[in-house]
């Protein structure tokens, strides 16, 4: 068994330089990414739904990098992991415009007033989604705590006019997860009768 921190500083000076292992991706072939992928559950079961598809996941703790990326060699599934900080390195990992999905799936709320600067939907991680996604690309986002909903909300409705909301300005996409799978925390949410807030985002 291999014990994974549940929480790191994203801020730690260790996390600044790239140390991660770029994907290889064959061109013309469409490219998912999860930002903060965890154990990349949801995005295994993106693969068993389309195979035909890259699907990375970003995450900045290294132990769980290593296991997402063993099970994706043992099960031969186009998953792979990158050990990095997001809101610094996407555009170390990706060409510009070449993301086709985002997701963000319930982030660390870092509940603590001082640690609210740890959080990972920030102007800096919207400027680099904004230069590897596509144009017309979607960015969905979710959370079960209303706080991180409305901050990620803000972010992208000020991100220099690069993302569109496609519920409407400052508003909430209603319709459910439109992509037929749930990550653990997602379908937990859903199992205890936690509200889950959702956004969509298209890449203008």
């Amino acid at each position: 068994m291999v014990r994974i921190r549940q929480h790191v500083n994203p801020l730690s000076p260790g996390y600044e330089v790239f140390r991660g292992l770029r994907p290889r991706l064959e061109p013309g072939r469409p490219v998912e990414l999860e930002v903060g992928c965890a154990d990349a559950q949801f995005l295994f079961e993106r693969a068993a739904v389309d195979p035909d598809r890259h699907y990375v996941g970003v995450e900045i703790r290294e132990d769980l990098v290593d296991l997402v990326n063993e099970r994706a060699r043992d099960e031969g599934v186009p998953v792979h992991a990158v050990f990095c900080q997001a809101q610094l390195h996407l555009p170390e990992i990706f060409a510009p415009a070449s993301v086709d999905r985002v997701y963000v799936n319930f982030p660390d709320p870092w509940f603590k007033r001082r640690h609210h600067k740890r959080r990972m939907v920030d102007a800096a991680l919207a400027v680099g989604l904004a230069h590897v996604a596509r144009p017309g690309a979607d960015v969905f986002f979710q959370s079960d705590v209303w706080d991180i909903a409305l901050d990620a909300m803000e972010t992208f409705e000020r991100a220099d006019d690069a993302f569109v909301n496609q519920a409407g300005e400052w508003t909430f996409w209603r319709r459910g997860n439109p992509y037929g799978v749930r990550s653990w925390r997602e379908a937990n949410a859903e199992a205890t009768g936690l509200p889950i807030w959702r956004i969509l985002y298209r890449r203008r």
